[in-house]
């Protein structure tokens, strides 16, 4: 069974979080995330980050601390969540490769629909009173 490695960037700027909306025609569109995507051959989770962030958003970051893995099974595939914490270096969002962005506090993340696998990290950064 294939194993496709996803990287996920949690980045806190002023105690809120900057979330992603896929687009329609995509795998869960219309959903909310956490900016990132799939690791390429010979690329570190983290290069993968600051790859798939500029790309998507034209946002700079830093990774900075794995939080937590979750692993979503298909039955064609295994997707590796890799939840990283990241700090914000520069820019403002810009929709390059998602339908909409934007920096959300702890009651706005409520009103979004995530997928599934990003429950846990969600309520763990909410327990910790990292987004107010």
């Amino acid at each position: 069974m294939a194993v496709i490695e996803v990287g996920c960037a949690v980045i806190l700027r002023d105690g809120k979080l900057l979330v992603a909306q896929r687009n329609e025609g995509d795998t869960c569109g219309g959903y909310w995330e956490f900016p990132g995507g799939k690791k390429e051959a010979g690329e570190s989770l983290e290069e993968c980050l600051v790859r798939e962030v500029r790309e998507e958003l034209a946002v700079e970051i830093r990774p900075r601390k794995l939080i937590c893995r979750h692993d979503c099974v298909c039955p064609e595939r295994t997707v590796a969540l890799f939840f990283y914490f990241c700090d914000w270096v520069r820019g403002e969002p810009q929709c390059l490769d998602c339908q909409d962005a934007r920096w959300v506090s702890r009651a706005g993340l409520r009103e979004l629909k995530f997928p599934e696998g990003d429950d846990g990290v969600l309520r763990k950064l909410i327990r910790r009173n990292l987004v107010r």
